[in-house]
């Protein structure tokens, strides 16, 4: 029982705490909002009720709206250049992770010189420190996905060299966040599930990590009864509140546990998929992979313990065998309408897995030294092998 513990990120959780924003202590004078290229935000109006609140609390802002959906390199870059041009004090991410994502690695980027690929480790990364603090971090998100809003990592993908790597230290949390599930009751089915299994992966991962710990296993298991509780009801119906609700609590607890604990070769493994098809949306690629993944652990007997709280948690209440976190994984993703999802419907080509398999290796290969059991790269090519449709 000897650990440290820092989440330093002052948290707005629950219906309607957008409408508190403006009475929050807020980190500056302008702030830059930071959403996607996508319509929704506007469209639903939740850009104009967060340029309201900032109004109503004497902030300035302006917009850069251009983020994709795996965020890159070049708009952290251009996002950074607008910041300055603009004298932004401080960032806003609104919207699901890969706003959230981007306000972090834009915050970096907008006090520090060079390039945002010097920073970092891995692949073709650099890995200098970061000299000068970030500019401050708000995060609203209106997706229940990554649990980026209380943890300090960001990913982003570097274009011509096809590397998707994570980044984040201890200045790139988020000094507040705002999980309103009221903002999340537009997202569509797929999105939902892909998000909510996202959530899931974080917290399965953080749990069967060499690194987890009490703090972070008490954030995990809860995680993971929210989500075999309500994701499913949520897929079905988005305006169901109690599921919505649940589900945002569970992704926030992800992010916790993100940060306490963190993610294993699964993310590696995705990350490399993703990076080379960008309109593969990460949770998807991570539901595609999971069963053959998982399954791998279950049949090495060395993680039995922590396999079955998992199954137990997830809502299997007499599991007795490893195994039984796999069926009702497969279980929640049939009830969710996921489970046929197939990597060549985004131009995955069997003869090519070794590909990602090194990618993997290459660009986030600290992830596989946390893995409960060693993965070899004949392992990986197995998983992808078996998950390939």
């Amino acid at each position: 029982m000897n650990f440290n513990y820092f989440i330093p990120t002052k948290l707005l959780f629950g219906k309607g705490q957008l409408s508190n924003l403006h009475n929050q202590k807020l980190p500056g004078k302008k702030a830059l909002i930071v959403i996607t290229s996508g319509k929704s935000i506007r469209a639903n109006g939740y850009l104009e009720r967060v340029e309201n609140e900032l109004k109503l609390a004497g902030v300035a802002s302006v917009v850069f709206d251009k983020i994709l959906p795996n965020p890159i390199k070049a708009h952290v870059m251009e996002g950074a250049a607008f910041a300055k041009e603009n004298s932004c004090d401080f960032v806003i991410g609104l919207g699901g992770g890969s706003s959230i994502d981007s306000a972090k690695s834009i915050a970096v980027m907008a006090t520090n010189d060079g390039d945002y690929w010097d920073y970092i480790s891995g692949g073709s990364g650099k890995g200098l420190p970061v000299l000068n603090d970030p500019l401050p971090i708000v995060a609203i998100t209106t997706t229940a996905g990554t649990g980026t809003e209380i943890d300090p990592w960001t990913v982003t993908t570097k274009e011509d060299t096809e590397e998707k790597i994570g980044f984040g230290y201890e200045k790139t949390f988020p000094v507040l966040s705002v999980v309103d599930p009221d903002l999340m009751v537009t997202v569509p089915a797929d999105l939902t599930a892909y998000q909510g299994f996202d959530a899931l992966f974080h917290s399965t991962e953080g749990y069967l990590n060499k690194t987890a710990y009490v703090m972070s296993d008490m954030y995990a298991l809860k995680a993971i009864e929210l989500i075999g509780r309500s994701l499913a009801k949520a897929v079905k119906n988005g305006k169901d509140e109690t599921a919505r609700e649940e589900v945002a609590l569970a992704n926030t607890l992800s992010g916790m546990v993100e940060s306490t604990s963190g993610c294993t070769s699964e993310h590696s493994l995705e990350h490399a998929l993703s990076a080379y098809h960008p309109k593969l949306p990460h949770g998807a690629g991570l539901i595609m992979i999971s069963r053959a993944y998982y399954t791998h652990f279950a049949n090495t007997g060395k993680c039995n313990e922590r396999m079955i709280s998992m199954a137990k948690a997830l809502g299997k209440e007499n599991a007795k065998d490893p195994m039984d976190f796999v069926d009702a994984l497969a279980q929640l993703q049939e009830a969710c309408g996921v489970s046929e999802l197939k990597m060549s419907d985004y131009g995955v080509k069997k003869d090519d897995l070794l590909k990602y398999v090194v990618k993997a290796y290459e660009t986030m290969g600290g992830l596989f030294e946390v893995d409960p059991v060693p993965l070899t790269k004949e392992d990986c090519l197995k998983i992808l092998e078996e998950s390939y449709k």
